[in-house]
């Protein structure tokens, strides 16, 4: 069980595939642990690259620091982990708050990224998605049992189209909160915050790798005019909503959605 220590505490990763490509990074979002990229995007996109996966701080196997979470921070994790495995740079790839963090090391250490990937992400949480970060917050801190806080999330996150698959959407469910080592209390609670402080809104200009920013059609958690300021502000970004998918892209629309990072990674190699 391979780990290694950020500033002080320990981070679980592993690396999958092998190939001549540039080391694809991948970083999960919010509520997960690195697992949930095994199932439908490792197996397709470490045949040609070196996929690399992480539990974030608090998260599945990491320990947490027991601090408050920032993307900054968060960013800081994961160039340590380029560190540890000595890449000079890895394409990016995050999801939601994975995003948020992918954009922080964009911003940081632009000489690691060789290129960018932002799933479902934002720049800053506009009106909206603040109240319902709040509100997921709330009902942690109000002790609603887990089942419920997982099914409201899946609500926000899969298409109409996916929740009428009640035996999928029982599977999801269940894989979240039985085999996906759910988050304790605390660290979900300290993602959210790290969501609502993240604002790299005047930034986005200084981002200088090539970008591809994808969502789902449907995506109600982070839906078009939040992909379009990323788009209208990273220079030459390329914007690509995929039809028939909410916010989990990666999982309901898995074969177009690897097919773009594939051929987005082998264009910047």
């Amino acid at each position: 069980m391979p780990t290694f220590r950020s500033c002080g505490f320990e981070i679980y990763y592993e690396t999958h595939g092998g190939g001549d490509g540039v080391p694809l990074l991948l970083i999960m979002g919010m509520g997960g642990t690195c697992q949930g990229w095994l199932v439908l995007q490792v197996p397709e996109l470490s045949k040609e690259r070196t996929n690399i996966i992480f539990d974030n701080r608090g998260a599945g196997r990491s320990q947490d620091p027991g601090t408050p979470f920032t993307t900054r921070g968060m960013a800081q994790d994961t160039v340590a982990l380029l560190d540890e495995l000595g890449l000079e740079r890895a394409h990016v790839l995050g999801g939601f708050l994975g995003g948020m963090v992918a954009q922080e090391i964009a911003l940081s250490h632009p000489e690691r990224v060789q290129s960018l990937i932002l799933a479902g992400s934002f720049a800053r949480a506009d009106a909206k998605r603040r109240l319902l970060l709040e509100l997921w917050q709330g009902m942690v801190e109000h002790g609603l049992p887990a089942e419920f806080r997982i099914k409201n999330r899946l609500c926000w996150t899969l298409c109409d189209a996916t929740l009428e698959q009640e035996d999928l959407v029982e599977g999801m469910w269940r894989f979240y909160l039985e085999e996906d080592a759910a988050l304790e209390d605390r660290v979900f609670l300290r993602q959210a915050a790290a969501c609502l402080e993240h604002d790299t809104s005047q930034k986005l200009g200084e981002i200088r790798a090539p970008t591809l920013i994808v969502y789902g059609e449907q995506d109600m958690l982070t839906p078009e005019h939040l992909q379009r300021e990323l788009a209208e502000g990273i220079p030459g970004a390329r914007l690509v909503q995929i039809p028939g998918a909410g916010h989990l892209v990666a999982a309901e629309m898995a074969p177009r959605f690897n097919g773009l990072v594939a051929r987005f990674t082998a264009e910047h190699d």
